[in-house]
């Protein structure tokens, strides 16, 4: 009996507050107005300067030649021979570089590096945009050790809303199932609060940004 009356001051409680109507502080607030200060520099650096922060890689290219010579000297640097690719634009692009460049693999683990497209690059924080929709699939940007990124000026905006909008106007209400932000490379702390890079995915993110279009 004393279980039912607790129970009942506790539902007369809820309806007394229920009864009593107090002003939204906060009804004039508007919800899509932005909520960053002015930028200081042009997007390219913006990005630049956050993805660095994130441990990641920007590489900065002003024509497809100069394109082709800074990702093969990676792949030399780094002694890679073979590297996985879906996208048809990009395996076009590497055609005359001197790596294998395969686009299937049945065992996950053999898959140690890869290059994809995205979606857009978000500037304030140094993100990369992808989704579902990309040739590569999903598998391409988390799998590899070292996850290399394809990307144009047109491509790079301000903020995750500007990048959803940049794919509403490109896919219309035929929008991707999965739309990801990848910060940097894949990282953990909890295991003794320890940072540990390339827990969950790629340990390297590198971004490559062209002045045109080349994929």
């Amino acid at each position: 009996m004393q279980e039912t009356t607790a129970r009942e001051q506790i539902l007369k409680k809820i309806r007394t507050a229920n009864m009593q109507k107090a002003d939204n502080e906060y009804s004039n607030v508007d919800l899509r107005a932005d909520i960053y200060p002015p930028l200081d520099d042009d997007l390219d650096i913006i990005f630049a300067q956050e993805l660095n922060h994130l441990d990641g890689h920007f590489v900065y290219c002003a024509d497809e030649q100069e394109f082709l010579d800074n990702i093969s000297r990676l792949f030399n640097a780094n002694k890679l021979n073979k590297v996985h690719i879906k996208d048809k634009a990009i395996t076009k692009l590497l055609s005359n570089v001197d790596v294998e460049i395969c686009s299937n693999e049945a065992r996950a683990e053999n898959i140690n590096i890869s290059v994809t497209a995205c979606e857009a690059l978000i500037a304030r924080l140094g993100s990369v945009l992808i989704s579902s929709k990309q040739e590569s699939g999903r598998g391409l940007n988390f799998i590899p050790d070292i996850h290399i990124v394809i990307a144009n000026r047109n491509q790079i905006v301000e903020t995750v809303k500007d990048g959803l909008a940049l794919m509403t106007d490109k896919y219309g209400d035929n929008l991707p199932s999965m739309t990801t932000v990848i910060s940097g490379p894949s990282r953990t702390a909890d295991i003794e609060k320890t940072l540990v890079l390339g827990a969950h995915g790629p340990r390297r993110l590198i971004v490559f940004l062209t002045e045109d279009n080349l994929i």
